[in-house]
Parts: C-alpha cells; structure tokens; sequence
C-alpha cells in the first residue's frame, strides 16, 4: 500500500499578512464569545495559509511568541468550558450538542493556527536559511507540503519514500561552478539515487530517496529532511526571485522490485543506453499499485533499464519519454498513450522537464485512489484525503472504475500552474482520450481535519484509539444522564430521541425495536438489543440483526410499528444506509448512533445520538473507541426507550446508569495493566496456529467484537462460540482460546471454571479474561483481570482486554519476522554496493550467519509454528542453509536441479524470504490484504470485458476462455460497439507450428458459415491470412477479397502457442458517433494513434469529427496510409 503526493503552485499575489493584525485578530478572539472566537480564528487560519502565511511568520520568534502566548489563553478558556460542560445540569442535551459543535469548531481553528500554520512556517524557516527571498519561501513551503503528507501517508506503506523536486527560472548559467561541481559529484549516477541532480533543459532535477527494510514511521520523512536541508545547490537554485518549482513524491510499501534507492519512487526516464535522437525528453513517475504487464512492456518497447532497477514504475516515464520523442507529442497525450497500454490496477503521478509546469495523474481500477486538493494558488495531490486537509478542506477525485460515456474505464487528468487552485487548470479525459467535463459539483468537502489525523507519540493509530476509549466513552454519556430524586434517568435529548418517536412508543404504537448495522457496529448493536430487551423485561419486541439480512430476508409491507436504531461510526455504510430507505419506506422510524455530523444517515434519520462528540474519527482500519462509544450510546438509548414506553423498572434503569458512569475509570484501569496483558501475548499467540474465542451471557458481545480485532490484525480466521458449547465443536485443534469472562458471578463462573479445565485437559491453551479477585482460573494458561462493574457492562472491559491483547499478538507475530528482514537487508545492501553476481554472494555469504542463527532458534522453540507455514520454513531453511555452506552454488544446484549461478540462488532466496515475511508481517494499522492485494492485486481485469456481446459471441463459438487471453478478449470488448450482429462463426484447429508449415483443419460452424465453402476444405495447410494471424496470435479484422463479406480473426493461444482460430462473421454499422468510433479505433491496434500521427505529419491537425462521417469497416480495414489521405484537406 503506497502513498502519491504531487505539489504544483502558481505565484501568489496575496500581500503577506501583517504581524500586528495578526495579534489584533487573536486579540480580538480572546476577548470575543466561544463561537465568535472560531470564526475569528478561522478566518486568521486562512489569511495564514499558503506563500503569504509563510512570509509573515518565518523567522519571526517575537511574532510567534505573541501568537503562542494568545493561543495558550484560548486553550485555557476551551479547557474552561469542557470543565463547565461536566457540571451536573450544565446544560440540556440538546444545548450541550449545540455546546460541542462550538468546541469542534474552535479547536480545529487553534489546533489549525498552532500545529498547521506555525509547524510549517518552522520547517520551511528551517530549510531556506537566513534571510529567504519570497520565492525561496514558496518552494520550500511546496517541499514541506509534500513532506507533510508522506509523513500522514507513511501509515500506507513505510519502507521507502522519495521527494523529487523541478526547478525552473532558477538563474543558474550552465557554467556556474556550483552547479558544475554538483553535476560532478551528484549527476552521474545511473540509478538515479539519493541526492540525484539532473540538468534537463532549463530545468533542474533533484532527488531525495530514503529506503530502509527496518524502521519506524516518522524515520524516512526525518532522512529526507535531512537530505534536503543540507543541499546548498538547491537552495541556491531557489533563491532566483523568478524561482519555481513542482514537487512529486511518494511512500512505497514494495510489491514488485527490492527495497533499495534504485526502486524507491520517484524514478526517471532515463535509460541504460539512452535513445531518441537529437531530442531527449525527461521525465519522472510514481506509481501505486502494479503495472501487471511490465515485464511485456520492456520487451515490446525494447526498454533498457539499469539491472538494479527492478521496479515496474519504471516503465511510466521511460515509456513516456519514448513516446514524446518517437511521436512528436505533448507530454499529456503521450502520459494518456502510456498509462492505456497498462493491465493493472493503478494509480500514478507523472511529471517532465518539458512541461514542469504540468502534473500528469491517471487512475484504473478498483482498491486505487488519487485526490486533487484545490488551495489558494496550489493543487495538492495525495492518495487520501487526509494528505491535503492541512492546506483545503476542498478536493476532486479521481473515478478508476465508473465507465465514460465513451464506456472507456479510467480517468487521466492534467493540472496547469497557471490556474492552480482552480477547476479552469484541470483538464479531465478517459483513458481513450474522450474529454469528461469538470464542474462544481465533482468538487467534495473533507470531513476531517489535521486534528482528528494526529498520531501524537503513539507508534500507532490502533494504540492511541484504545487508549481515547475511556474518554470517548466517557464524552457520549456527558449531560445525557440526569439526577432524577434519588435515582438516575438518561435524557437523551429531542435530537437524539424526537417527541414524534417518543408520542409513538408511549401510546403504544411502536412496539418493535431492531438494532441494525455492520461489522463492528452490528456487534455493539446486540448490546443495545440485549439491554433493552432486558429493561423492557419483554414489553417491546426487540432483536439485533445486521442490515443485510433485514433488508434482505425480514422487511415487512406495513413496519408502523417498528423502531430501527441503525448504527454506524462513518454513517456512510452503504449497506446501513440502504436499509434504512428501505424500512423508512414502510413506515419504520429510524434512530442513528452516528460518530460523524452532516453523514448521510443523519439526513435519513429521524433523529441522531452522536457518539464522543460527534467527530472522534479513527485512523486504524481496526475500528476500537468507536465500539465503545456505540455501547454507551446503546445503555443510553435502552434506558430512553423504555421510560418512553412505559415499560421496564426506574431502578434497575438507574442501577445501570449508575455503574455505566464508572465504566471509564474501570477502562483506564484496565489499560494500566497493557504490560500483563502483553506478556501473554508475546508468550502465548506466535506459537498457535488455531485461536478461538468464547464468552456467554453479555460476553458474548466481548467475543463476537474480540474476534472480529483479532482476525483484523493477526490475519487468521476465528471461531467464535458460547464458552460451553467449544468442548462440542474443535478442542481437537488444541487451539489458544481467549475466554471472556469479566462479571460472572456465582454458578455461571464456576461452570466457566470447568469449562477452562476441559480446555486444557485437551491440550488447548485457555486465557481467561476475570473480575479481579476471582481466583476459579486456575487450570487457565493466563488470567487478565479487570476491575468489578455492573454485570451487565464488564463485557466493555473483555472487550478492551481482547483489543490490546490483539495489538500485543500483532507485534509479537511482527517481530517475529526481523531475522528474515534482517537478511533481506544484507541482500538489498549487497545489490545496492555490486550489481556483480559474485560478490553479491560472496557479500550475503559473509554475512548472513547470525541472521540465519536465530531464525533458527525462533524456529526450534516453535515460535513460527502458529503463523509460518511449513513449506515456507522448510524453503527458507533450505536455502540459508545453502548460501550458508563452503559451496553455495553447488549445495544450489544438488537441492534444486536448477543451473547454478549466483544470481539464481539470490533471486531464489530473495523469493523465499519475501514469502515468509508476506506470512509473518503484522501492520498494526492497515489490513495487509486489503491493503496491498486490493491495491497491487486485484486489478479486475475481466470487468467490463467477459460482458460485451462480442466477446460472449466468441465464447459461444466454442472458444475456451483458456484459450482467449486477456489481451484479445479487450480487443473484442473495445470492437464490441462496432459491430450490429455477428451472423455465423467457425472454429479451425492448428496443429504444428504455424512458422514452420502447420495443419489447419475446421471443427464446427455456426449461422452463415455453413453455407460458405472455405478453402480449408480442399488444402489443409496454413496459409495466407489465417497463417499470419497465428503466428501474430493479434485480433484482424478484414474483408474477404471475393466475396466482401467482413470478418474478424481471434486467435486461441495454449502455452504461448496459436492452437486454433475462431472466425466471426459480423456486420458492422455503416457509422457511428465520433467519439465511440475513437474508442474504437484506440482499442483496436492503437489503430487511433497511429492515424492521428500519420495526418499530422502533412496536416496541421487531426479533425475527430470526420470519424463520424466514414463507413465503420473502411475505418478498421483500410490501410493507414488510404485513410489518411480523407484528412487531407
């Protein structure tokens, strides 16, 4: 999983702001009311922003001091206020919901002035030196935008990342001794690494790379920093008053191609032996995603890449490049032709020296992403909206998968400097080159902010949300329960539970109650169904079932009588959401536990409980707080609901509110035993391959959401039962059981007790999560204890216990890996000092002893039995201990039959050490298959192709979908439109090979071609067109020269072998609309493009419009050259 940024700006013409104005505003903000002041403050935020902000504030420590002192007096009026908000009867719920709206917005504007704006006026200070000129200011401000967001990203993918940095107007004679000098040192490097510069027309090229196997998050963004502060011809370059720069960068998660500075992005167009005439086009690339097709596309083009770079991004800009010159095109169109020869499921960046002025973005297919932030003067690409929101909530994003209306899938957009910021700079077309207008209204609104994205010290986002578990627990129950006598009440306010619901649960006419969601929501939603069930002591019909499956199996004609409480952290879950159409459409009244203002469900919804304060947005794909917080909403509401309805014990309501309220403190304690809990972990989880979890009663709740973390984050698949029926179903498998068991009591702990003994009698390795005290565990291999709470709500605690022992599991199984990243280091090391077969063996050889020792002894003490599978040890084992004997290449060769050579055994072990640390790996935050096989992997090839008519015709001829590759099958797909009716077919058979006088014989006909004679009938050896078309093994289309009937050829390739050809006689339309015929033609042979080039060599331009005027077939059959000659005007 990868992260793109790309920076473009444009002058700015906005005078700097002045420094006593801006104290005056923040003046004026502390002295003005709460939500006063957030106005004020944001509208200081935005006169901050960009090139202006950064004159005004860089360098200036008594201006920063005044704004930090001010600031500091407004933390304390918010912190003030929170403290105001806890006092009992502050405020009702609806005014305190009114009252955190106000805080939110208030806190992203001191949060946006203090860790934005005077963060980045910092760096920037930081880098320009004493003294900067306004356009030095600029591109390092763009280089610290850039920096920022791979810093945010780096949660993507983290073991390289790269800044590649255009300057132009930079006023740098070729003869200047710096800048000679430097190209000695630094603009010879093949590989294009780490301090890389390039002089490319009036453009200088500088690089900044950082790849390392092992490391933390922060340690590539703190490397290129360093880098770039130190390099004074950079600096030099943009301290010309006319100076400006684009920036591209990137955060790489390695799919295809070592970790090494060579591979790490972005990567260049140059070449080994650098072709293309006079003209050497330049240009660099970042990719997310794979180029499937890569390795084909080096062979076609004939591209000749360095030998360490490995790759496949390095085919964008070489291709590119390629096309700029051999074509004689813009860079734009010849970034279109490039990425539409990619199989793959991609997203990429791409910019050049000929154009420094343009950035280049494509995206095909699904699992990609790209985002155009629109700032004052500047376009802000990242791959997540998080990656912009420091500089605009404002953005455009790129659709991989929707088709044109051309039917073409993909986007490719180009962004203009002139107009940056603006909609008037981007042009967006298809992947065919049909142009897809831009409007308002494909402009969205980010609903985070760089407050909610902080990670603060945590190492991950998963622990810090666990550790703001008790907070947002404890900020959802705020005002909501109310002092009632001498009992307690909640009072959930007319927001959250309308008068409308509440005049239709009294009089009786609600009487059913279902709790919808998804996921972990559908888990914390039975909690809510059991309390209220409970409370209700029967009254109310009340059931937890997931969105799904009422939408899909339990919707009624008439649901008047039914209350749906839908729950959702995003209110965005389209399966949720849906549901709640549905059941609105019958009548149903819809309640939504929502974690994000102005969602879709809140507009759906009759009325909203937002959780926390309304936005406590979660980073980790591993949702924890947002759980927590669901259940406390649900207490809520099941103590609001029954009142309402009259039904269910004031008492026992209040006996729960009342332990409900301790659940915080009980949570903070339980995360002050995180050491106890660890220690199990680490013990116990990498040396088990099977993992269950029980729990009953309310705990059951615990172990459906423990299961779902645990699968999240350790990658295995968990059963899930109640405590007493697992002895019933797989003790055979002798798995690590984690028993949730916090608040039994009495007989039902005592038969747990047993059941834990019955665990271990079968070899199982039973942890048990218990109420501190209770000391019936004793055949368990861990107890965890947690505090005493209201039996009803302990199951909060086993859930908290089950989430850190998940995070715990994880790392320990992460970890498990180093020794075998460790040696995947010392290759990538010994690849990066010598590209020489020997010695890179002869340099692993000498070093890899240690490493391979204790992979050994982690192997020995069962430590990898849980998560590695046997044939991936066994493989690893073999060959270190190959490379580790006196005769590397001959223990090689005896174990695999292979030809030894040194590169052999090295590609060899590379590839199974990656398989074992694939197996092994653990990334906390991120979910690896979602991230990297949805992002590297599943590039839906088949989608939009097996569908089309002519494709399907060729299936039904008797075509095996073994036999029609991917490559022809699209070729059909983008013919598809072209053709009215296919009117017959037949199936020849090859025998031999067709170069070398092959048999062909006919095996069935369909339609017209039974009453056709063929040739093949009397002389059964390939040849004329069906002899080129197998040995092309390429789509033809064509017209019989006797009888002028039009036909296409489709190869049926086994083994890289033409084996047969499928003939469809087809009609064509006589015209169609210009921009289908385009597509058309683009798809078919790149017949477009090699059209469009032969015009313009005696045309001062291509006319589309003529495409739609000409006979289809004359367009597809006739030679080049002829219909050329109809442009001629």
């Amino acid at each position: 999983m990868c992260g793109i940024v790309a920076i473009l700006g444009r002058p700015s013409t906005r005078p700097a702001p002045d420094a006593a104005h801006v104290v005056a505003e923040l003046d004026r903000a502390v002295g003005a009311p709460l939500d006063d002041a957030a106005g004020i403050l944001a509208g200081l935020d935005a006169a901050l922003k960009g090139v202006p902000g950064v004159v005004t504030l860089a360098g200036r420590r008594e201006l920063v001091a005044s704004m930090t002192a001010r600031l500091d007096q407004l933390d304390a009026r918010v912190a003030a206020r929170e403290a105001e908000l806890e006092a009992p009867h502050a405020l009702s719920p609806d005014e305190l919901e009114a009252a955190n709206a106000e805080l939110l917005a208030l806190r992203d504007a001191l949060w946006a002035i203090r860790r934005d704006r005077l963060r980045t006026a910092a760096e920037v200070d930081a880098f320009a030196g004493r003294e900067p000129q306004r356009q030095a200011l600029a591109g390092y401000l763009a280089i610290q935008q850039a920096l920022s967001a791979i810093d945010r990203m780096e949660v993507r993918g983290r073991d390289s990342a790269g800044i590649h940095v255009f300057v132009w107007n930079h006023g740098l004679p070729e003869g200047d001794p710096t800048l000679a000098r430097a190209l000695a040192e630094r603009g010879q490097d093949p590989l294009f690494q780490n301090h890389s510069v390039r002089v490319t027309g009036a453009c200088l090229s500088f690089v900044y790379k950082a790849a390392a196997e092992i490391g933390e998050l922060g340690d590539n963004v703190r490397a290129l920093r360093a880098a770039i502060a130190g390099d004074d011809l950079l600096r030099l370059a943009l301290s010309h008053d006319a100076a400006t720069c684009a920036v591209l960068g990137h955060t790489r998660w390695a799919s295809v191609g070592i970790i090494s500075e060579p591979n790490c992005h972005p990567v260049n167009s140059e070449e080994a032996e650098q072709t293309g005439g006079a003209r050497a086009p330049y240009a660099v690339a970042v990719l997310n995603g794979d180029v499937d097709n890569h390795a084909d596309l080096k062979v076609d083009h004939q591209l000749r890449i360095a030998g360490p770079i490995t790759t496949d991004a390095k085919v964008i800009p070489a291709l590119m490049a390629r096309h700029v010159a051999l074509a004689d095109i813009e860079p734009a169109e010849a970034f279109r032709r490039t990425v539409a020869e990619f199989e793959g499921s991609v997203a990429i960046a791409a910019a050049t020296a000929e154009r420094p002025d343009e950035v280049y973005l494509a995206l095909r297919g699904s699992g990609q992403a790209l985002y155009v932030g629109l700032a004052e003067d500047v376009y802000l690409v990242a791959s997540e909206p998080y990656g912009v929101v420091e500089e605009t909530p404002y953005y455009v994003r790129l659709d991989g998968e929707t088709p044109s209306d051309t039917g073409s899938r993909g986007q490719v957009f180009v962004l203009r400097a002139g107009h940056a910021g603006e909609l008037d700079g981007m042009v967006r077309q298809g992947y065919d080159g049909a142009p897809i207008p831009l409007t308002v209204n494909d402009v969205s609104t980010a609903q985070v902010t760089t407050r909610d994205i902080d990670r603060g010290e945590a190492p991950h986002y998963l622990l810090k949300e666990i550790s703001e578990a008790p907070t947002s627990f404890h900020k959802t129950l705020r005002g909501r329960i109310a002092d009632h006598g001498e009992l307690l009440r909640a009072d959930v306010g007319t927001i959250a539970l309308p008068a409308s619901v509440t005049r239709r649960l009294a009089d009786g006419s609600i009487r059913k109650v279902r709790v919808i969601g998804q996921g972990t929501a559908a888990v914390a939603g039975r909690s809510a169904a059991r309390i209220l069930d409970e409370l209700s002591d029967g009254a109310l019909d009340v059931d937890a079932i997931t969105a799904t499956e009422l939408s899909g199996f339990n919707l009624k004609l008439d649901m008047s009588d039914t209350l749906i409480i839908a729950v959702s952290q995003s209110g965005t879950t389209t399966d949720t959401n849906r549901t709640v159409d549905l059941v609105r459409g019958r009548g149903a009244a819809v309640i939504g536990v929502v974690n994000r203002r102005n969602s879709d469900l809140t507009d759906k919804a009759d009325g909203v409980l937002y959780t926390s304060d309304g936005r406590d947005v979660e980073m980790s794909v591993a949702s924890t707080k947002a759980f927590y917080a669901q259940v406390a909403a649900g207490v809520l509401l099941a103590c609001a609901i029954t009142e309402a309805a009259g039904v269910g014990s004031d008492a026992r309501r209040s006996a729960l509110l009342t332990s409900l309220r301790a659940v915080p403190e009980a949570m903070r304690q339980v995360l002050a035993r995180r050491p106890t809990i660890a220690d199990a972990a680490h013990r116990l989880a990498p040396s088990k391959r099977y993992w269950a979890i029980v729990g009953n009663g309310a705990n059951t709740v615990a172990a459906n959401e423990v299961r779902i973390k645990l699968s999240e984050l350790c990658y295995k698949s968990i059963a899930c039962d109640v405590t007493e029926d697992k002895k019933h179903i797989d003790l055979s498998s002798e798995p690590l059981i984690l028993v949730c068991a916090a608040g039994l009591h009495g007989s039902t702990a005592d038969d747990v007790a047993k059941e834990v003994a019955i665990y271990k009698a079968h070899k199982a390795t039973p942890i048990v999560v218990a109420t501190e005290g209770d000391d019936r565990f004793a055949a368990a291999a861990a107890v965890l204890t947690v505090p005493e709470v209201h039996t009803e709500l302990a199951f909060v605690l086993s859930a908290m216990v089950g989430h850190l022992f998940g995070y715990e599991a994880a790392l320990a199984i992460d970890h498990s890996a180093r020794p075998l990243r460790e040696a995947r280091e010392l290759i990538e090391h010994a690849i990066a000092a010598s590209t020489e077969g020997s010695s890179v063996l002869a340099t692993v050889h000498g070093g890899i002893d240690p490493i391979a020792e204790r992979f050994f002894d982690i192997l020995r003490s069962g430590g990898y039995d849980g998560h590695l599978e046997a044939s991936t040890a066994l493989r690893v084992v073999t060959m270190l201990r190959d490379v580790q004997s006196a005769n590397p290449l001959d223990d090689f060769q005896r174990e695999t039959g292979k030809v030894a050579t040194p590169g052999a055994l090295i590609d060899d072990l590379s590839l199974a050490l990656t398989r074992a640390v694939d197996e092994l790996t653990r990334p906390i935050d991120a979910i690896k298959h979602q991230a990297k096989t949805v992002t590297v992997g599943i590039s839906r090839s088949d989608e939009g192709v097996l569908d089309r008519a002519l494709v399907q015709a060729a299936l039904r001829a008797g075509a095996g979908r073994d036999v029609l590759s991917f490559r022809t099958m699209k070729v059909l797909a983008d013919l598809d439109p072209a053709v009215e009716s296919v009117v017959g077919s037949t199936r020849y058979r090859i025998e031999g090979n067709p170069a070398e006088g092959a048999l062909i014989s006919i095996v069935e006909r369909d339609g017209l071609s039974r009453d056709v004679a063929s040739r093949v009938e009397r002389n059964p050896h390939l040849v004329g067109t069906k002899r080129r078309v197998a040995n092309e093994r390429e789509v033809l289309v064509a017209r019989g020269r006797s009888d002028g009937r039009t036909v296409i050829f489709v190869p049926e390739v086994k083994a890289g072998a033409c084996t047969g050809i499928t003939l469809l006689h087809v009609r064509f339309h006589d015209r169609l609309p210009a921009e289908v015929m385009r597509g058309v033609l683009q798809g078919y042979d790149r017949r477009y493009d090699r059209l469009v080039d032969w015009v313009s060599e005696t045309e001062p331009s291509f006319r589309d419009a003529l495409l739609g005027e000409l006979p289809v077939a004359d367009l597809l059959i006739t030679p080049i050259s002829d219909m050329a000659d109809l442009w001629k005007s």
